[in-house]
């Protein structure tokens, strides 16, 4: 089993920038799925640009992993300089987190709330963990801490429709509809920044608008699940995976049209199959650039 570690995706950054660091990577700070696999904490994705950090998502654990991702040498990860997210969903998995990236980085001195964006449903949700953590607030704020530098009740979350959500000078970035069962809203994101174009998918079935938003990007980091899993799952479990998620032949397809320079697995649904057969299924489909990602890796 291989042990949580930032590893870089050398050859993928060797094509893009032969002498130089890049100043965007994509950290992955968790893989994971509700599946209860200690190797896999939930998933979140970061996009670091010089010193600044964006994440999509925030599963469980996701404070802790970004600290593992400082230590291991992205400073932008510091506790203190998580400040923006953006949700592609409200799934339990996805959003675990909230009240962890709302409370501890504030309790640790973060000097601003966290700005959120998101689909509809997220104000009410940080409303909620704010309500539900309001015993703990009082305490910390006049039990005898020292005086912090915001009010943790405050967080602007922006509930967003497709289009530019967001743009500063480091990046710009657009959200798009995909399609996920049920839900009436979930987003994919598409990163461009002065050195990359990057498109998260986030949840989705197959969808052209990824294809449409990728093009040739420089990194796309998209959900999969195993065909020969899925097989052996039961019929009321392959009917929902087959509404709410993409099969590894389903996204070589997308890939072979989109053409992404890097295509980063995540969000693996392996089942009884292995990550070996996972990624041989995707390459059937696709014979670009493909890895199966880990918590922690980088690209």
């Amino acid at each position: 089993m291989r042990t949580p570690a930032v590893t870089v995706a050398i050859a993928a950054l060797l094509v893009a920038l032969p002498h130089a660091q890049p100043r965007s990577r994509v950290v992955m700070l968790g893989t994971g799925t509700p599946n209860a696999d200690p190797d896999r904490f939930g998933p979140s994705v970061a996009i670091v640009v010089d010193d600044a950090s964006y994440l999509v998502d925030f599963g469980a654990g996701v404070v802790r992993r970004a600290a593992a991702a400082e230590r291991a040498g992205i400073k932008a990860l510091n506790v203190l300089n998580l400040k923006r997210a953006f949700a592609t969903h409200l799934h339990s998995d996805h959003t675990l987190g909230l009240a962890d990236l709302i409370l501890s980085p504030w309790i640790l001195e973060r000097d601003v709330p966290l700005n959120l964006y998101g689909p509809r449903g997220l104000r009410a949700m940080a409303n909620h963990l704010v309500a539900a953590y309001a015993d703990d607030i009082r305490v910390r704020t006049t039990g005898g801490e020292p005086k912090h530098k915001h009010d943790p009740s405050v967080v602007n979350v922006h509930e967003i429709a497709p289009g530019v959500v967001f743009r500063d000078d480091r990046v710009t970035v657009t959200a798009f509809a995909v399609k996920h069962g049920a839900w009436p809203q979930a987003f994919g994101y598409r990163f461009q920044t002065p050195d990359r174009t990057i498109v998260i998918a986030g949840d989705t079935g197959p969808d052209s608008r990824i294809e449409d938003q990728c093009r040739r990007c420089d990194v796309l980091v998209h959900e999969v699940y195993s065909e020969a899993g899925f097989a052996r799952r039961p019929a009321e479990w392959q009917a929902y995976h087959a509404r709410y998620h993409t099969s590894t032949r389903e996204l070589g397809a997308i890939a072979a049209r989109a053409q992404p320079r890097l295509l980063v697995l995540y969000h693996q649904l392996i089942w009884s199959s292995t990550e070996e057969e996972l990624l041989a299924e995707v390459r059937s489909a696709y014979d670009g650039n493909v890895v199966s990602a880990h918590d922690l890796d980088v690209f």
